[in-house]
């Protein structure tokens, strides 16, 4: 996938996921909410639409999404904490025990 195509994503509450669709499916991160803390889980890209950075942009959705909501995350998926590893303007987000 090139980033010629635009990529939207949306927040599916109701399955607890930012998702977007992409060549070969529906790229997501999956959360469970407790309380103000989003637990970021997994993350998952089509292997038609990756390296296209759309793992990047459904991530990015839900760290906004987080801040713009007053909560905290706690990364437990590899790439959303690797993700907020190299964007230290994601760290105030950082729920109590998170580490990355």
């Amino acid at each position: 996938m090139t980033d010629t195509a635009p990529i939207t994503v949306v927040h599916n509450e109701k399955a607890q996921r930012f998702e977007a669709a992409v060549a070969g499916g529906i790229a997501h991160t999956d959360y469970r909410r407790t309380g103000k803390v989003l637990h970021m889980v997994h993350t998952e890209v089509p292997p038609e639409a990756a390296g296209g950075g759309v793992a990047s942009k459904v991530v990015k959705a839900a760290l906004d999404y987080a801040a713009a909501n007053g909560l905290a995350v706690f990364p437990t998926c590899t790439y959303v904490r690797g993700y907020m590893q190299r964007h230290p303007e994601t760290h105030a987000l950082l729920a109590p025990g998170a580490s990355l």
